[in-house]
């Protein structure tokens, strides 16, 4: 994927979501230690790498989704941070989503000017189950971050974050059901009371798939292959759009980018039945797939 930024890879797992972790059964199957951290080489400087032509691969206005495969406020990552900041700092034309299940590290590991938070910065936290997103959801409300989500993944118990959404502080919930060994069950029950609740507040609610085991009128699906899973989640219908969230962004001579400046996302054919679309980065145009 073009919108995925790995400044460092690895991690230490932290609570039950990470018990059937797909970046420890990816690293297994090419015979590495997935509690293994080390900082990349070609890829920690991703986004001032430019093409060819001299321009940025990264283009602006894209939001780029920081530290997939570990956790950016990992303490083992805390040598590398800073630096990491700084490319986000240089990079202001461009959205870094980040998520943590560490929002207590959070606060301690900040770029000395943050102030009330950088506008190109998304801070999200994992809320996996009942008991992850009381302990980390008011953590982040706590946090000085100006646009905040939540990400409940993998989705492996109901969850309710009402009294949470009505501060206002939230802008997006994103859900998705496990995959890979040992995938938990995802029941549909639980989206469509979640998606609810966000539709009461008016926050945008992305299915982003089943996961390899559903649950719905209390019978147990099994899905395979992620492109189904994300089919089936835009099939359900509980994608919901909510109030717009604005990203003050700033070229490299600190000027506002304007709307039309702003990368404009290309999506094909199959991209009109994916869950994800609500907070995708579109289509990278590799060439992989003709619609």
């Amino acid at each position: 994927m073009h919108d995925i930024w790995n400044p460092w890879h690895g991690c230490i797992k932290k609570s039950e979501g990470c018990d059937n972790c797909y970046m420890y059964f990816l690293d297994k199957m090419r015979d590495q230690d997935g509690s293994h951290i080390y900082r990349t080489k070609a890829g920690f400087n991703y986004p001032i790498q430019k093409d060819r032509g001299g321009n940025y691969k990264i283009k602006s206005g894209e939001m780029i989704r920081v530290c997939m495969t570990s956790d950016f406020f990992l303490a083992e990552a805390d040598e590398w941070r800073d630096e990491a900041w700084e490319l986000m700092r240089i990079r202001s034309d461009v959205i870094f989503f980040l998520l943590t299940k560490r929002p207590e590290r959070v606060a301690d590991h900040l770029p000395k000017d943050w102030g009330d938070g950088w506008d190109n910065i998304f801070f999200n936290v994992t809320a996996e189950n009942q008991l992850r997103a009381d302990e980390r959801i008011p953590i982040l409300l706590e946090l000085p971050f100006k646009h905040k989500g939540v990400m409940c993944a993998p989705f492996i118990g109901p969850v309710s974050m009402r009294r949470y959404l009505e501060t206002g502080q939230i802008e997006q919930v994103l859900c998705d059901g496990e995959n890979y060994d040992g995938a938990r069950p995802c029941h549909f029950d639980w989206v469509r009371s979640l998606r609810q609740e966000c539709v009461d507040n008016n926050i945008t609610f992305v299915f982003c798939g089943t996961g390899r085991r559903f649950v719905k009128d209390g019978r147990l699906y099994k899905i395979e292959g992620n492109g189904l899973q994300s089919q089936q989640a835009y099939k359900s219908g509980m994608g919901f759009k909510g109030k717009p969230i604005h990203f003050n962004l700033y070229n490299d001579m600190g000027y506002p980018l304007s709307d039309e400046d702003r990368y404009k996302p290309t999506f094909r054919e199959r991209c009109e039945t994916c869950g994800m679309r609500l907070s995708c980065n579109g289509c990278s145009n590799c060439g992989k797939c003709e619609k």
